[in-house]
């Protein structure tokens, strides 16, 4: 499909290249997340997600629980671990529990010290946590796992149609997936932000654009895979959607606060949010796992977090408003109705769809539930910590 972006933005300068798959225009926002500029960066991020309220308290004894239950040996070099270590990250900007910070730093040197590789998306997340140790001091071993996941995306990883494939060195057949676009997305909007240099930002704006022509509707929801012969390209994954969400909400974060926005992925974003606001169920703000087939599967928690989380974002950089927070709201209730307690009275994630590869929906419909997953615990983590501290 092709996208002809609208908008009425105060814009500083605007250029629009036709025939160009994104654009970058400089604008000047006023956002929930802003703080006077006398306020350290750090200090506003912490304060505006209200640090004492109960679910910062529940996130956090998610969070121990986990800690607690899971030594980071257990926790391998790929990107469900990685979600989980993410989460905990956001949630030590939050509280500064040095337990957090311990258990995912320990996890990166320990993974490093075993040796990894990068042979496909799903090994570029733990570059995330790489980064977030960056930010504190310059170190050689994370900076390399950083180097070796662009080393990657730029020069081994195969591409279909400009596409950056999501299996890599892996599959005979390239394709394109959802998951891609935060698996690779988050790390490319961390860097640039780290690093003050949007080269890797527009990359992955180009990437959307990319990835959007060949795989989202008119519903605005998208296939999970393009290139892939027995995909059925009717289903809309739901974990699939919410990957690509909560990835583009930090990018705008980082737009947004370098005074930027991208009119071309904006519209993404607020397509494919529409499109979900309309499949939520009404009775316990979650969604379906094959969103648009209500009440064949089931129930899932981690799409629905990570959509809690994603909208819940993009309100606080000015990206969405106030209807799509409500459906934020509604969604980490639902989300909160899926914790129970273990025997010593610990929050235990439950309703988590294991992991998805892209097909019939028969196959989606395969897919068995689990509890206390890395990935869904991580997802659930991020909801609680992102829709807290906005304004009832």
């Amino acid at each position: 499909m092709n996208r002809i972006p609208i908008y009425v933005v105060r814009a500083i300068g605007i250029s629009l290249l036709m025939g160009a798959s994104y654009c970058t225009c400089t604008v000047q926002y006023d956002y929930f997340d802003e703080c006077d500029a006398a306020v350290p960066e750090s200090e506003c991020y912490a304060t505006r997600r209200d640090p004492e309220s109960e679910q910062v308290a529940l996130a956090t004894d998610i969070a121990a629980r986990w800690i607690d239950e899971h030594p980071v040996e257990e926790q391998v070099w790929d990107w469900g671990p990685s979600v989980l270590m993410y989460s905990l990250g956001e949630l030590y900007r939050v509280t500064g529990d040095e337990k957090l910070r311990e258990y995912y730093k320990s996890w990166l040197d320990y993974r490093i010290e075993q040796g990894y590789q990068v042979i496909w998306s799903d090994h570029c997340p733990p570059a995330i946590t790489a980064i977030s140790l960056l930010r504190e001091t310059s170190t050689d071993e994370y900076q390399q796992v950083v180097d070796d996941v662009f080393d990657y995306l730029d020069n081994v990883a195969p591409r279909l149609e400009g596409g950056i494939t999501h299996n890599g060195m892996l599959a005979s057949t390239p394709s394109i997936w959802l998951d891609s676009l935060f698996m690779f997305g988050m790390v490319m909007t961390r860097w640039a932000e780290l690093t003050e240099d949007p080269a890797r930002l527009d990359m992955l704006s180009e990437q959307v654009g990319i990835f959007a022509e060949r795989m989202q509707h008119e519903s605005g929801l998208m296939q999970h895979a393009y290139g892939l012969p027995l995909t059925d390209n009717g289903v809309h994954w739901l974990r699939g959607n919410s990957w690509v969400t909560a990835s583009l909400s930090d990018y705008f974060r980082v737009r947004v606060r370098r005074g930027e926005t991208d009119p071309g992925v904006q519209e993404v974003l607020r397509d494919q949010v529409r499109g979900a606001m309309e499949l939520q169920d009404s009775e316990t703000g979650l969604w379906w796992t094959v969103m648009d087939r209500p009440g064949e599967i089931y129930l899932e928690t981690s799409g629905s977090a990570l959509f809690a989380f994603g909208i819940a974002r993009a309100y606080r950089y000015g990206i969405l408003g106030e209807e799509e927070l409500a459906s934020a709201r509604r969604a980490v209730e639902g989300v909160k109705q899926q914790i129970r307690t273990d025997p010593q009275g610990r929050p235990v994630v439950t309703g988590i769809s294991k992991g998805t590869d892209p097909g019939t929906f028969e196959q989606y419909a395969a897919v068995q539930l689990g509890e206390d997953i890395h990935y869904g615990v991580g997802a659930v983590i991020l909801a609680l910590l992102e829709t807290s501290g906005l304004p009832e």
